[in-house]
């Protein structure tokens, strides 16, 4: 079995390829493939996989993007947080998801399920019908968001609310929020993760490294390379830049206001 894994964040890439490889020894995994542009120019010009799996949020957008711009031959397993409005709706048409972080149960429960139905997607199209991937789309960037988040300082368990909250980023492989206070929390979660819980209109994931507020941003200006060059209200340890392959996705998100 031929499988494809298309997910941003390496070390949770790593954690799924280790699995399948544990689970099904004889497949050829390729990947990960860590953006949209990247996936539709892999599934163009390359035979379709017999499998997919397939983060939501990637690097330079959304997964449902991909469906947008390329046709996918392949039953595709969603690997994701996302709410369970969403994943009824993937069960709905006939593909299945597993939650974060993955657990080699869930796994083999994906396989024996898709073992029991490969010959239907043999014989029918496999890819995502235009309509749920706009309402897919749309959802996503309309949920309401996670409201506060759960942190833990000082011998103390509090709560910080999202509203409150400037910018998040990684270093060392911890996820820290900032706020406009400038406190920090360490928060026990991957970017990737804290990106699929919050409400896309009020917040940006830059790089891997940087998922920014809408309220937080204070001025956008040109840089080298037609990159973009962000500034908060908070201070940053490191220049906030827009590659060129995000710059129009980031212009877009702002103007959606």
């Amino acid at each position: 079995m031929n499988i494809l894994v298309i997910e941003d964040e390496l070390k949770t890439a790593r954690a799924l390829i280790k699995l399948i490889t544990a689970i099904r020894p004889d497949s050829s995994v390729a990947g990960p493939l860590q953006r949209v542009s990247a996936t539709v120019e892999y599934l163009l010009s390359h035979p379709p996989p017999d499998l997919i799996f397939m983060d939501i949020q990637l690097a330079d957008g959304l997964s449902f993007e991909i469906f947008e711009q390329t046709k996918v031959e392949a039953p595709v397993v969603f690997c994701t947080a996302f709410d369970e409005y969403a994943l009824e709706a993937f069960k709905a048409n006939g593909v299945d998801y597993i939650l974060k972080p993955f657990s080699e149960e869930s796994l083999k429960a994906t396989f024996g399920k898709l073992d029991r139905i490969s010959n239907t997607f043999k014989k029918e199209n496999a890819a995502l019908p235009a309509d749920l991937i706009t309402q897919l789309l749309q959802f996503n960037r309309q949920k309401p968001g996670k409201q506060s988040f759960l942190v833990y300082k000082n011998g103390k368990y509090t709560t910080v609310p999202t509203r409150d909250i400037a910018y998040f980023f990684v270093r060392n492989e911890q996820t820290t929020l900032v706020t406009y206070a400038n406190e920090m929390f360490a928060i026990d979660q991957s970017l990737d993760e804290t990106t699929s819980q919050l409400a896309e209109k009020d917040f940006f994931k830059l790089n891997r490294q940087y998922l920014i507020a809408f309220e937080a941003i204070k001025e956008v200006e040109h840089y080298f390379a037609r990159k973009l060059l962000i500034r908060l209200s908070q201070p940053t340890e490191e220049k906030l830049l827009v590659g060129k392959d995000k710059t129009t996705q980031f212009l877009k998100w702002l103007e959606e206001r």
